[in-house]
């Protein structure tokens, strides 16, 4: 089994610069895999990405979030990114693997094509569809929650969400020092951005689908 995410970038042609989100983005992607066969941006603000690892899957969404989340706005007095992104994550076989991902086929590309396509009339940017109902139940309520608060995430947490996600074996001392701030200063920016909600939720997800493989 594998997972894929499927996204897109919202109100992209909004922002000034569109190289601010796209190189990192690219860069993130190099990390997991090789373009086009494992990643492959499209139409501009259309992205694919297949993850090996399926536990690590949430892990890699959140950091695709926080990547997009810390990209500076149009208006420097503004405190939150002018673009956003929306997320459906993918878990099944894959059936057949192409030179292009665009190309390889499988139970885990239909479902994340199919929950991207139910995003955008639920109005939500974060959702899972796996070949288990009752866990896509149960995690998506989780997943719709968390959605939320990432869509509130300012600059700053964003930043310090990048930063913790890329190491988690960070102290906030450490994170601070990144950051140029006080330890009491991460310790507010860690709560404004509900880190420790997220990590639950990732615990959570690795743990029932650990369940699931066994």
């Amino acid at each position: 089994m594998i997972a894929v995410i499927t996204g897109d970038i919202i109100a992209s042609r909004m922002l000034d610069n569109q190289e601010k989100w796209l190189l990192p983005l690219k860069n993130l992607f190099s990390i997991w895999g090789v373009s086009p066969k494992d990643w492959k941006l499209d139409r501009g603000d259309f992205f694919q990405v297949e993850i090996k690892n399926i536990e690590d899957v949430l892990i890699n969404a959140l950091q695709i979030k926080a990547l997009i989340k810390k990209v500076e706005p149009n208006e420097e007095h503004k405190k939150i990114s002018t673009i956003d992104v929306r997320m459906a994550i993918g878990i099944g076989e894959k059936t057949y693997t192409g030179d292009n991902i665009s190309e390889s086929n499988g139970p885990a590309f239909v479902n994340s094509g199919e929950k991207f396509d139910l995003l955008k009339k639920e109005n939500i940017t974060l959702g899972i569809k796996t070949p288990w109902q009752n866990f896509d139940e149960e995690i998506n309520l989780y997943l719709k929650l968390v959605g939320i608060l990432m869509d509130k995430w300012t600059i700053s947490s964003a930043e310090l969400a990048q930063i913790f996600l890329k190491n988690p074996n960070l102290t906030q001392e450490e994170i601070g020092q990144q950051l140029g701030i006080q330890q009491s200063g991460v310790s507010r920016r860690w709560n404004r951005a509900n880190m420790n909600e997220m990590l639950e939720v990732n615990k959570m997800f690795q743990k029932k689908i650990k369940t699931l493989l066994q």
